[in-house]
């Protein structure tokens, strides 16, 4: 076969009809994020895909790491999940993001790499002392991670809206999430954050 003879609409790439919404969820380790975010599938209309960043560091082959190496590590996985998620979105498709933002940079990155217009920034919260008996129930997280992560992953006090598992379901926020949608101030949180932590040198 010859360019001569290829269909010219498999060369055609599909257009983008608009930039993808992002629901970014931000909470601790055990704070629910996940369960959140599968509720928000089921609750919200159209076509929206849960993008985890738990996921991507289980893509990583299973060698041992050098500590020495181990930060760098995850330092690439999550810039690169941060260049996923921005690309999913360019693409046009719906995103739900859960993601510790518990390290500064993470959120200065993110704030260099999706449109702030279309980013919705949602506070995940729980007291440290359910985090802490959640941790020790599920048995299947880093004792003491929810503790570390605690006073970081809400430091900027600036989110779009707020939800408190502790006094709701997953459900229950998921629907104060979606019913929230439609009336979100503006400028948004992250147009907002964009403004004052990423001033021009």
């Amino acid at each position: 076969m010859t360019p001569d003879t290829v269909d010219p609409a498999h060369a055609h790439i599909p257009d983008t009809a608009a930039e993808g919404t992002i629901i970014l969820l931000n909470g601790t380790s055990s704070s629910g994020k996940t369960s959140i975010a599968r509720e928000l599938l089921n609750l919200l209309d159209g076509t929206w895909f849960h993008m985890p960043v738990d996921d991507f560091h289980a893509m990583r082959s299973k060698r041992e790491i050098a500590d020495q190496d181990l930060q760098a590590e995850i330092d690439r996985t999550i810039k690169g999940f941060h260049r996923a998620v921005a690309g999913m979105a360019a693409a046009g498709n719906n995103l739900v993001v859960d993601h510790p933002l518990s390290l500064r940079w993470r959120l200065l990155d993110l704030l260099d790499v999706l449109v702030p217009e279309k980013t919705v920034l949602v506070g995940v919260r729980c007291p440290l002392a359910e985090l802490e008996r959640r941790e020790v129930e599920r048995g299947d997280r880093q004792r003491g991670l929810a503790a570390l992560q605690y006073h970081q992953v809400h430091s900027y006090e600036l989110h779009d809206l707020d939800v408190d598992t502790s006094v709701h379901s997953p459900r229950e926020c998921a629907l104060q999430i979606r019913d929230a949608l439609p009336d979100l101030p503006r400028p948004t949180a992250f147009e907002t954050l964009r403004r004052t932590l990423r001033k021009p040198a």
